[in-house]
């Protein structure tokens, strides 16, 4: 696949420690982007920029929290420093805790919706400014937003974990009407079941099991695959927005 474009953009991608945030700051390091990681493991991230700039790539590993406004802004700050004007943000970052709603777990709620709303909320007022400056002077912009199917498809005890995925879907839709009119490009990546570390989240032996069956059964994608999609999304001439894309194991389509 040609993803020239990507060469010499500055990009940030969070929840960069595993899965599909780390194979997309591989894949966006390989193709010539300077790639700033975000995560809360520290060690698991130098690991990763340390193979990226191994393999003749530019990776800074950024210890952050995206349910923490403090860390968000101090995580900016280093990544402007060293990178200048980010072009190019990928929210990833993001928990699924299934359990049924009577369970009352409140704890989970509020972790989901930290996590995968707030979070990206703050992501995008740490980097709007950068996106709108790089725009202006003509260059490729990209907000890149993780959803899920769950946003769609309803699957019993994942309520709150849809619910916050339509809202990032409903953000992303929302948000290309303030930032397309300037050029910038919001595009809302939606996969269905994925080889990810989102699994070991769940602590409920039996939604566990239930989850390793639909994997069975249905196949999953890989992480690289994702990040394939993401990186022929963003790589495209800059007047093109592939807005919403959808991506699931054949089987489960």
């Amino acid at each position: 696949m040609s993803y020239e474009n990507l060469s010499g953009r500055t990009a940030v991608v969070t929840g960069a420690a595993s899965g599909i945030g780390e194979a997309v700051a591989v894949l966006l390091a390989a193709r010539g982007a300077r790639v700033a990681l975000l995560a809360r493991r520290g060690e698991r991230l130098e690991e990763i920029a340390a193979k990226i700039r191994a393999d003749g790539g530019q990776a800074l590993a950024v210890v952050a929290d995206v349910t923490d406004d403090a860390s968000v802004q101090a995580a900016k700050e280093r990544i402007q420093e060293t990178y200048g004007r980010v072009d190019l943000v990928v929210n990833n970052a993001g928990v699924m805790l299934p359990n049924p709603v009577d369970d009352g777990r409140v704890d989970e709620w509020q972790r989901m919706l930290d996590t995968n709303v707030t979070g990206v909320l703050r992501m995008i007022r740490a980097f709007t400014a950068d996106l709108v400056g790089a725009a202006a002077e003509g260059r490729t912009a990209d907000l890149v937003n993780i959803s899920s199917i769950g946003a769609h498809v309803f699957f019993p005890t994942y309520a709150v974990y849809g619910a916050t995925k339509a809202a990032v879907t409903y953000l992303s839709q929302s948000l290309r009407t303030e930032f397309g009119p300037r050029d910038v490009r919001v595009t809302n990546i939606e996969p269905g079941l994925t080889q990810t570390e989102l699994a070991t989240h769940v602590d409920n032996a039996e939604l566990s099991g239930q989850l390793d069956g639909m994997l069975e059964a249905m196949g999953a994608l890989t992480s690289e695959e994702i990040a394939d999609v993401i990186a022929y999304a963003t790589s495209r001439p800059r007047h093109v927005n592939l807005r919403q894309i959808m991506v699931l194991p054949t089987r489960q389509a």
